[in-house]
């Protein structure tokens, strides 16, 4: 059984598939070999550990290694189970009231596409524009299409884990934060996807 992750635009289901396309041409084995290789020989048991497994052993890196666990792993993917990554992630009920203000301000933009990941909630047109994930520490972290130049408020995100697109990032500690200025710098990102 082969996964792949909802709410994806036509250029990102595109991408998924020429990841997959191209591993066999480029490692010399089939996904279903991979996957093979994986279930057999990989004694690790989450995410991370097994990618920098798969990294160390046989030089595959993240995007391959997640195509790889997709269908060596699917019921540990998640990725055909938006509302059950929503519900895994957005646990805390002050940062999911800071995901709803955002929704809200997106809500109407065209041809939006949200897409539901492990660790953030994406929004994308035709390539992703913003992404939001709760903070330990409290809040949520905004990436936006946008540099870090538009807005004081707007800081060089960090690591991330997002689409190397979302140049700046807003911490937000409020649903109130999510403000006429917040809205105009989603639009912005959303202009630019």
């Amino acid at each position: 059984m082969q996964t792949k992750p909802q709410g994806l635009t036509e250029q990102q289901q595109k991408w998924f598939a020429s990841v997959r396309a191209n591993l066999e041409r480029e490692t010399g084995k089939t996904l279903d070999e991979w996957s093979e290789i994986v279930r057999r020989e990989c004694r690790e048991t989450k995410p991370k550990a097994r990618a920098d497994w798969l990294k160390a052993t046989y030089g595959i890196g993240q995007n391959r290694a997640a195509t790889i666990f997709s269908v060596a792993f699917p019921a540990e993917m998640g990725w055909d189970d938006a509302d059950g990554l929503r519900a895994a992630l957005w646990t805390d009920p002050a940062a999911t009231a800071i995901l709803t203000a955002i929704e809200a301000a997106v809500a109407d933009l065209p041809d939006l596409v949200t897409g539901q990941r492990k660790t953030f909630t994406a929004w994308s047109r035709k390539s992703q524009f913003a992404a939001a994930k709760p903070l330990k520490s409290g809040g949520v972290a905004l990436g936006l299409a946008v540099t870090p130049d538009a807005s004081p408020r707007l800081a060089e995100p960090r690591n991330e884990g997002w689409s190397e697109r979302l140049k700046a990032k807003l911490v937000l500690a409020a649903p109130a934060e999510v403000d006429a200025e917040v809205v105009a710098l989603l639009k912005a990102a959303w202009e630019r996807s």
